[in-house]
Parts: structure tokens; sequence; C-alpha cells
């Protein structure tokens, strides 16, 4: 699948969900952290997805103490690290991507502390700069949203905030008024990983969130094959797969390849079934 990057930052996702609501589905956003299980492999790796036909990425970067995450992501990030990623590395390879050709938006997703030790405007000025679209921060609540905010504003980059399954509404109304590009939503409660099935309360939740935002709605946590893309990729704006890419990426690059193309096979499939 080839792409052309004529947009960045906010507008890029604007388009990106655009063109996949276009053909009545949510927009595939795949999870890979830079360094797994080499540096080299893990471009790779996110290479082949773009040729697979994904609509945009999550750039993880690695960090000690990723506490939303499970353990197949904790393992990647930590092997990652002692291969020697850092937070310039990670940015270094986005913008190696763009040089070979991937135009698909990308998300930088990373935890607060090498964040802000970066610098949070040096950080978000070099992600514009190396071709990244957004930010999300899982351990950054929309009340500390000043961190980045203002960098996000002046560069035109999408700041991402979640929400859970036991989010009031008053965090609903917060999240909300502070997320840019989508709010990131948890499909349960608890850590990343594949899961069996997904919660049965996704519809009630998601349902709950809709009414009170039109603020576009990506989902993450627990996906992981094409019968849960089936069941979702007509309840939300797009969804996010990371543990199950992350196991693949054990085996190399062709199993990485082979699950997207499953994980994107389940976008076209009849969506006759809810959760």
């Amino acid at each position: 699948m080839t792409l052309t990057r004529t947009q960045q930052g906010l507008a890029a996702l604007d388009a990106m969900f655009n063109a996949a609501r276009a053909q009545n589905r949510a927009a595939f956003l795949p999870y890979f952290p830079i360094g797994y299980p080499t540096y080299d492999e893990s471009i790779d790796a996110l290479e082949a997805m773009a040729a697979e036909g994904v609509d945009g990425f999550e750039i993880g970067i690695p960090f000690s103490d990723p506490i939303a995450d499970g353990p197949a992501i904790q393992m990647a990030t930590q092997i990652a690290l002692d291969n020697g990623v850092t937070v310039r590395k990670c940015l270094d390879a986005v913008a190696t991507l763009r040089a070979r050709g991937v135009a698909q938006p990308m998300m930088m997703m990373g935890y607060a502390n090498p964040l802000l030790a970066y610098g949070a405007e040096r950080f978000v000025q070099d992600a514009r700069a190396a071709g990244a679209d957004g930010l999300i921060v899982p351990d950054l609540p929309a009340e500390e949203a000043h961190y980045f905010s203002a960098a996000c504003e002046a560069a035109g980059l999408a700041q991402v905030f979640m929400l859970a399954p036991t989010s009031d509404d008053r965090r609903i109304d917060l999240v909300a008024s502070r997320a840019t590009g989508f709010i990131y939503v948890v499909a349960l409660t608890g850590i990343t990983g594949a899961r069996a099935e997904l919660p049965p309360d996704l519809t009630d939740t998601l349902g709950r969130i809709r009414a009170r935002t039109d603020k576009r709605l990506v989902l993450g946590f627990g996906i992981s094959k094409p019968e849960h893309v089936k069941q979702i990729k007509s309840l939300v704006d797009g969804f996010i797969v990371g543990s199950a890419l992350v196991r693949a990426g054990q085996e190399g690059v062709a199993a990485v390849k082979a699950l997207t193309r499953a994980l994107v096979s389940g976008l076209a499939q009849k969506d006759d079934d809810r959760c």
C-alpha cells in the first residue's frame, strides 16, 4: 500500500480517520516499541506493517517502569533499553521511517519521566521535525496537560488522553475538553495484554463516552485477533493492537507482517456480530 504524506499532526490524523470512515470501518493503529527485538528489526517491523495497509502507528518509547503495560510489552521495552534505545533514538527511528517512505500518521507513545527529562518543549519540537504527529503519555493525566499542551498546540500535534470503563462523567468531560486528535479508550480495567474475549460491557462504556463528546474514540487494551477487529470496527473510530504484535516480534519481522495482514483482514469481514 503506497501513501503520500502531504499533511502532519492533527491534519494528518483527520485525513486518516476520514479515509477509514469513508470505508465504513475503524482505523488500525498498531503499537510497536523501538529497539525490540533490535533497533533495526523494530524499524523493519514497522515498515512491514505499513506495507500491509495499517492506517497509523503508536511508536513505543521504552521506559523502565511501564505501569500501564502487561508482561509482553514490559519484556519488550526492557530488551529495548538493554539495547541502548533512548528517546533520541526513537525520534531518529521516526525520521528513518519517513525517509523510507512510510507515510502513515505516527503517535509517539511514552511515559512522562523520560520525556520530561528530555525536555517537554524540546521533545515536541524534535518529534515534529522527525515526522511524528502526536503524543500519548499513559501516566500523564489530563490535569497535567500543561506540561505538553502549549508545545503541541504550537506544533500542530495531537495530545491524547485516556478514558477507562471506570471513568465517571466528570472525568469524561475533562478528558474530552483537553484531548486533541482523539481520545484513547481503554477497553478494560487493568494493564495491556491480549485477551481471549473483549469485555461484554464494552458497548455500554463506549455509549457513555459518545453521549458526552464527539471527539474521535480509539480503543486499546486486549485487542489481539481478527475476530476482535470484526466486533469493534464499526463501534469506534480506531483501534490499537500492541501485545499480540510484540509477541509476534519474538519470531521476527515475517511473523509481525503475517499477524498484521490477518488483523487487516478483520476490517474486511462482515460486521454482523456485536460486543
